[in-house]
């Protein structure tokens, strides 16, 4: 199979690379990617002499990108999106670009060029907030940011072009995924690496916001079988079925490695701040997937992975991102903070 992945020099991008090529000696992979500030080239670099791998730089929006790459493949997988709910709040233009009109080209080429599979890789943010139950695949959307109103519009266009046209694209909505080559301004890696040079760990609101945890080789391994075994049409929740709050995660790296409590940092909440997500995966457990990482020892792996790989954090976070946890963090962390969690 030949297969263009999109978005593949991004955190699950590259993992999936990683993945596919791993498992499937005879596939060939083109990796389309603008290499914005979370597309780093750098995260592929261990395939750039592999002959099954090509690296086209480029953007999802453009179409003079993107058709010529999918009329030489046979499939799609789409990664290719802004996905940070905290830029979508400073620049929500910039995410529908890329996740709205982004897969309105994708699709577009798809549907010329008879495209046999496109995977539209989603969230469980489109479902908003959650507070009691678990999200099924027919639950009514109701995206709460930027960023997740612009995955939902890519989803309901991905929706109308297979029943419009026939595309045969499919869904899959994770859950909030973590391992290795994360950018840092997401929690886990920002607070393991915060945290390594005895920063401030900046918490939102309570830390009692409830997210499902998915390691992002279990979350691969079920985009791969969406692809070869989905249904086209149709959506596939992806959840790992760990649910912690966001106080117990930012404890347990610091035990991790062996930091103090009076690291963390309460802030004020950002807005429109989801309470919990919370997936129900009977579905694509159907078509055979499960996660078959154990958490603690995913969590563990990954902790050491940023403990073993500073050279590749630490030159992003001198550059571009400096100036943008600036303007993120410094005014919530100026002011002394109360711990919510120990206050009657």
């Amino acid at each position: 199979m030949r297969l263009l992945v999109t978005g593949g020099a991004g955190f699950i991008g590259s993992n999936y690379v990683r993945y596919a090529l791993g498992k499937y000696p005879d596939c060939e992979l083109i990796v389309l990617d603008k290499l914005t500030y979370a597309g780093r080239l750098e995260n592929l670099q261990e395939f750039i002499a592999d002959p099954r791998f090509r690296f086209v730089r480029g953007d999802i929006a453009s179409q003079a990108d993107v058709d010529p790459l999918v009329a030489q493949v046979d499939a799609i997988v789409s990664f290719a999106a802004e996905t940070h709910v905290d830029r979508s709040l400073l620049d929500p233009g910039g995410f529908i670009m890329t996740d709205v009109y982004g897969v309105f080209v994708l699709l577009e080429a798809a549907r010329k060029y008879g495209t046999s599979r496109v995977v539209l890789v989603s969230t469980d943010e489109v479902y908003g907030s959650v507070l009691e139950g678990s999200s099924v695949e027919t639950d009514r959307l109701d995206p709460r940011s930027p960023y997740s109103a612009s995955k939902a519009g890519g989803e309901l266009l991905a929706r109308a072009y297979f029943t419009s046209y026939g595309v045969p694209v499919m869904i899959t909505r994770g859950s909030n995924t973590f391992g290795p080559y994360q950018y840092p301004e997401k929690m886990l890696p920002l607070f393991v690496t915060n945290a390594l040079d005895d920063q401030q760990l900046p918490l939102y609101g309570d830390g009692l916001n409830v997210r499902d945890w998915l390691y992002v080789f279990d979350h691969c391994s079920a985009i791969d079988l969406v692809l070869n075994s989905g249904e086209p049409g149709e959506i596939y929740n992806v959840g790992g079925g760990n649910e912690r709050t966001n106080i117990e995660m930012t404890e347990r790296i610091l035990s991790l490695l062996g930091k103090p409590r009076s690291l963390i940092r309460f802030v004020a909440d950002r807005p429109g701040h989801d309470r919990r997500y919370s997936l129900d995966t009977g579905k694509i457990r159907a078509l055979g997937w499960f996660p078959t990482h154990d958490f603690d020892q995913a969590m563990a792996d990954t902790v050491r992975w940023y403990v073993e790989h500073q050279e590749w954090w630490r030159t992003i976070k001198s550059g571009e991102y400096a100036e943008y946890y600036r303007q993120q963090y410094a005014r919530r962390l100026a002011p002394a903070q109360t711990d919510p969690a120990r206050t009657p």
